[in-house]
């Protein structure tokens, strides 16, 4: 059986060790079978391998489902690793009923619904759907454990008089604006496992990441996946907008998050949302960008703007909302302890995609 460590590049692999030795009770997984949706995402497949890797170190002998929507695109992504005995890909939309002939044992639903779909219609009804079969087919298997991925976003705008957001803040969503489709649909995903909680006795958990980065494919759109992306080309950075890029806000590293969602979904309470977000990066875009330059000083990358009046940093109004930076201290008590530095976070993600290139 082809061993992750042959599969990965180096910088890959260490990524995935660093979460398969992570101080997680790992042994209330072994010998269980675990579906991740969205298994060819950025977070899905750290998952996933994660505990492929547990099986090559431990013997822990865990099945895992890959619940994916695009076959070509998650063949590629885990090339060779697709003929081992404890990885079953199944290719499906979780939008429409789960028709998956195993039981799975624990869950984890990460689907990113905001980008697969160009209508504000079909992310909402996507979302929601999402969360019903995935609790449907969680009830029919009598899971012991179900992780529903939330958002950020599900806060809202926010004016609570302090820098941080707590998982009992909650703010103004306007929900007649198309743009909150995602956001609204997160909310009632939340709403729908807190339900399935009190009625059918489910196990399930809730997680709200912040900004999750890492090493993702060069044609991303997200603002900080384009940062990443400049320093691979060595393209200077051009910033648009002082006013979207100066406020700060979390991001946490790919690893500390996925190492996140296995804690909550082990050690969490149910219906009882988690922040996942790392105090080492509570930055702006900006600041991302400047740490980014930094770190790769020797690339001669600059950072550029494109108006000449935002080089000077502008500050913050403290009567304007609170900025999107999430308190973790649900999450720390659980014993989740944040290990990777902006910088360090960014080196990795830039080593791994020059790589892959």
């Amino acid at each position: 059986m082809i061993k992750v460590q042959q599969a990965l590049i180096r910088y890959e692999y260490d990524d995935i060790l660093d979460v398969a030795t992570a101080a997680i009770p790992w042994e209330r997984l072994s010998g269980k079978t675990i579906l991740i949706t969205e298994a060819d995402g950025l977070i899905g497949f750290y998952l996933t391998t994660a505990l492929l890797l547990r099986n090559d170190l431990y013997n822990e002998e865990i099945n895992v489902i890959a619940l994916v929507t695009d076959d070509i695109k998650a063949r590629k992504r885990f090339g060779d690793l697709l003929i081992r005995d404890d990885l079953d890909l199944a290719v499906q939309d979780t939008y429409r009923e789960l028709k998956i002939n195993q039981r799975a044992d624990f869950i984890i639903c990460s689907a990113d619904n905001s980008a697969k779909y160009n209508s504000p219609v079909a992310v909402l009804d996507s979302v929601f759907s999402s969360t019903i079969n995935v609790l449907s087919y969680a009830e029919k298997c009598m899971a012991e454990s179900t992780l529903m991925v939330s958002d950020l976003k599900v806060y809202g705008v926010i004016h609570n008089g302090k820098d941080s957001i707590n998982e009992t803040d909650i703010g103004y969503l306007d929900h007649t604006d198309y743009k909150n489709c995602c956001a609204i649909g997160k909310r009632a995903s939340e709403n729908i496992s807190s339900c399935c909680c009190k009625q059918t006795g489910l196990s399930v958990k809730i997680a709200r990441p912040s900004y999750i980065y890492g090493p993702v494919s060069l044609d991303d759109d997200r603002d900080w996946a384009k940062i990443i992306a400049n320093i691979v080309r060595g393209e200077d950075i051009l910033l648009e907008s002082d006013a979207a890029t100066s406020s700060p806000r979390s991001f946490c590293y790919v690893t500390d998050a996925v190492e996140a969602l296995f804690t909550i979904l082990l050690c969490g309470a149910d219906a009882y949302p988690y922040n996942i977000s790392s105090e080492y990066s509570n930055v702006s875009i900006r600041d991302f960008a400047k740490t980014a330059v930094e770190t790769f000083s020797d690339m001669g990358v600059k950072l550029r703007f494109s108006n000449q009046e935002d080089e000077r940093e502008s500050q913050r109004s403290y009567l304007g909302s609170t900025p999107e930076i999430l308190d973790n201290k649900r999450l720390k008590d659980l014993g989740w302890v944040g290990r990777t530095t902006l910088r360090e976070g960014i080196s990795r993600a830039v080593r791994i995609v020059l790589a892959q290139n």
